[in-house]
């Protein structure tokens, strides 16, 4: 069975961010225009006011200061409150695929591979601007790759369970490098006028590059030691957009047609399923939370990776071994956990391991462990 190492990530970030004064701002001013619009309503009873938000109030559930995100002037205006982006049309390179071009330079930059070269392109992600046809297959082409390609969805476990779904191809020799994309729109579907969640997503791409070893190249390179996923049906993250809402005659601008969750449900039922999943796959490798050097977690919510990495180390982890970018990009969905990676590995010496973990709606979580060689 062959050998898989990582040898390149890539990561594409949009230029526009907004930060959480700005987007309160724009909350806020919605807010004020629905109560004196309702105010009738409400003088006698009828309807509860809409709240305001707050920077403290994001901070303090979620440890989010500001996300990046493809159009921040849609996003802001309280009439509109979703991103304003350009229809492309038939013979013009998707909004994802130019994301994921972007990404992939830098990941098979770093790998010193040719696209080429590549022989399986998976592209996942939780939300795709088209059932058909693949964007895997426009990526493949457009970059050139050979082989291959496909899409999988996964929502926020998409990269890891797509990791996963590569190297066993090249384990068994299906394929000898493969090409795993990420391109993350969150904020085309978020509802930024519901107070709980309006702050939680930022948009992104990520890419990764992985190899049978014997023919890589790259000076830097990480051995998967093992991968492992779990997954569990939950409706406490849905989304339910779909080609079906035409036939069923449902509302398409519904507030279920974006994304809804149970939060704190989420936070008590995730957590120890991510934690056991990740100190089981480590007994099964013969290590414990004591030969890990780094955790590169899903990044939604601060609170959530702290009880996570506590679990499975025993003891509060440090900025170091847990390293944190949801601060400054939110939760990017697939693309959090690689661009943790991405960011956060370089300074590993040789011999040191990791752990790759995504988790998210399904419930679905997986588990990749690194080591550098």
């Amino acid at each position: 069975m062959n050998q898989v190492v990582i040898t390149g990530t890539g990561l594409f970030t949009p230029e526009q961010s907004i930060d959480n004064d700005a987007l309160v701002a724009s909350f806020n001013a919605w807010v004020d225009a629905e109560n004196a619009r309702h105010a009738e309503a409400i003088a006698a009873g009828e309807r509860e006011p809409l709240a305001h938000s707050s920077s403290e109030f994001i901070v303090k559930a979620s440890g989010i200061h500001s996300r990046h995100v493809l159009d921040a002037e849609g996003i802001l205006d309280p009439e509109r409150m979703r991103p304003r982006l350009r229809e492309r049309s038939n013979d013009e390179p998707s909004i994802q695929c130019e994301m994921g071009v972007r990404a992939a330079g830098g990941a098979l930059e770093r790998a010193g591979v040719a696209a080429a070269d590549i022989d399986s392109v998976i592209v996942g992600c939780s939300n795709l601007e088209r059932p058909y046809p693949a964007l895997a297959v426009e990526l493949q082409a457009e970059l050139g790759a050979g082989g291959y390609a496909f899409d999988m969805n996964v929502a926020c476990s998409s990269a890891t369970f797509a990791i996963e779904t590569a190297a066993n191809a090249i384990r068994a020799g299906n394929a000898t490098r493969a090409l795993v994309v990420n391109p993350e729109i969150c904020s085309a579907h978020l509802n930024f006028r519901d107070r709980d969640s309006h702050f939680i997503f930022g948009d992104a791409c990520t890419a990764i590059v992985l190899e049978r070893d014997d023919l890589a190249s790259a000076e830097s390179r990480f051995e998967i030691l093992g991968t492992r996923l779990v997954t569990r049906f939950s409706n406490a993250i849905r989304n339910n957009s779909g080609f079906l809402n035409r036939v069923t005659d449902a509302d398409p601008l519904a507030v279920d047609k974006l994304f809804v969750q149970e939060g704190r449900r989420v936070f008590k039922e995730v957590c120890p399923m991510v934690a056991s999943l990740i100190g089981d796959h480590l007994q099964s490798l013969g290590l414990s939370g004591d030969d890990l050097t780094r955790l590169w977690l899903h990044q939604a919510n601060r609170h959530m990776n702290d009880l996570i990495a506590r679990r499975v180390l025993g003891r509060d982890p440090d900025e170091r071994e847990a390293p944190v970018i949801l601060d400054r990009y939110a939760n990017t969905s697939s693309a959090g956990s690689i661009i943790a990676f991405h960011l956060h590995r370089d300074d590993l010496a040789a011999g040191d391991r990791g752990v790759i973990c995504s988790f998210g709606a399904g419930y679905s979580a997986g588990s990749v462990v690194v080591r550098r060689a």
